[in-house]
């Protein structure tokens, strides 16, 4: 049983506030939670204003399965969440 781990780095260009960047943090974790049956969570970077660090897991049946699911993460972002630049990627197959 494969477990997978996208670790995103990204930028929340504009916030002034950590009250802006929590409500600009929370539709996106339920929209990827909703769209790709994942678990996510905000990770690190939580007393910056502008920059996050969300952690999403995956567990399937199949690697591939897993590997596909995780990368198609980062291009639905870009293309829904045009506000937010993804700095960093990273997939884990544990």
């Amino acid at each position: 049983m494969p477990v997978g781990l996208l670790t995103l780095h990204i930028m929340l260009p504009g916030c002034a506030s950590l009250k802006e960047k929590r409500s600009r943090i929370k539709p996106l974790l339920a929209r990827l939670h909703r769209e790709f049956n994942i678990s996510v969570a905000e990770v690190d970077r939580q007393d910056h204003w502008s920059e996050a660090v969300l952690a999403c897991a995956l567990v399937a049946n199949q690697a591939d399965h897993v590997t596909r699911s995780l990368q198609a993460i980062g291009g639905w972002i870009e293309h829904n969440w045009p506000d937010i630049t993804i700095v960093s990627d990273q997939i884990e197959i544990l």
